[in-house]
C-alpha cells in the first residue's frame, strides 16, 4: 500500500521493447536506498516489481495491459516520473490509501497559474466520474490531491509549490496524459451496496412467487 506522498522526483534511464512487454530502467537513489528483489516501487501512480538494482537504479518488467491501460506506454529515456516505497506497517498516512493500481487516464486540459498555487483541470473518463467528489481524495501520477470541483466529464485540483517544485506535475502540460486512481473505499461501498440491492430485489422477487403460489394455491383449494 502507498500513500501518495511522492518520495523523489526520478527517471528513466532506459528503456527495452520485449515485445508484449516492456523493460524499464529507472534512478532513484533515494527509492533504491536498502531496495531488495521483489520490492515494490510505485512509478508515477503503478506499482511495480523490482527486478534488479544498483548504482541508484532499479529495473522493473511492465506487461502490455499495465502499457495499455496508463501512461507508462509514452515513458521514454529522459523522461522524469514519480517514485514512492510502499508504507511501512506503523508509518503515516500522510495522503490517502493508494493501492498504486491504475483505474484509467486522464489528460491535462487547463493549467491557470496564481501567484501560490496552481489550479489544473484534468479530463475523467465517464466510467469513473461516479468515486470523484467535491473535496474527495484522488491520486493523480501517484500523487494523492483533494478534488477542488469535480464536473460531468473532468476535475480540478489545487497544487502547492512544493507539489509543483517535487513531482511530475509540475513539468506536465496541457495534453499531458496522467495515471488516475480514484479512492478505493468509494468502489468498494459501490460494490456492497450493489449487493445488498440485489440481495434486497432477490428477496423480493421470492416474497413475490411465493405470493403467487399461495394465491394459486388458495384458488385451487377454493374450487
Amino acid at each position: 500500500m502507498f500513500t501518495g506522498i511522492v518520495e523523489e522526483l526520478g527517471e528513466v534511464t532506459a528503456v527495452e521493447n520485449l515485445g508484449d512487454s516492456s523493460r524499464f530502467r529507472l534512478r532513484g537513489p533515494v527509492v533504491t536506498e536498502g531496495a531488495k528483489h521483489g520490492d515494490s516501487i510505485a512509478v508515477n501512480g503503478v506499482c511495480l516489481t523490482v527486478v534488479d538494482f544498483g548504482d541508484g537504479e532499479f529495473t522493473a518488467d511492465v506487461m502490455a495491459e499495465t502499457l495499455k491501460r496508463s501512461s507508462l506506454g509514452a515513458l521514454e529515456e529522459g523522461s522524469r516520473v514519480n517514485l514512492e516505497r510502499p508504507m511501512a506497517v506503523g508509518g503515516r498516512l500522510g495522503g490517502h490509501i493508494v493501492q498504486g493500481h491504475v483505474d484509467g487516464t486522464g489528460t491535462i486540459v487547463e493549467r491557470k497559474p496564481s501567484e501560490n498555487w496552481e489550479i489544473v483541470k484534468i479530463s475523467l473518463p465517464a466510467d469513473l466520474t461516479r468515486y470523484v467528489v467535491e473535496k474527495g481524495s484522488i491520486t493523480v501520477d501517484g500523487v494523492s490531491l483533494t478534488v477542488v470541483d469535480a464536473g460531468p466529464d473532468y476535475f480540478t485540483i489545487s497544487l502547492i509549490p512544493t507539489t509543483l517544485a517535487l513531482t511530475t506535475l509540475g513539468i506536465k502540460q496541457s495534453g499531458d496524459l496522467v495515471n488516475l486512481e480514484v479512492d478505493v473505499i468509494a468502489k468498494y461501498v459501490e460494490r456492497l451496496l450493489g449487493a445488498e440491492a440485489a440481495n434486497a430485489a432477490d428477496a423480493a422477487d421470492a416474497a413475490d412467487a411465493a405470493d403467487a403460489a399461495d394465491a394459486a394455491e388458495t384458488k385451487e383449494t377454493a374450487k
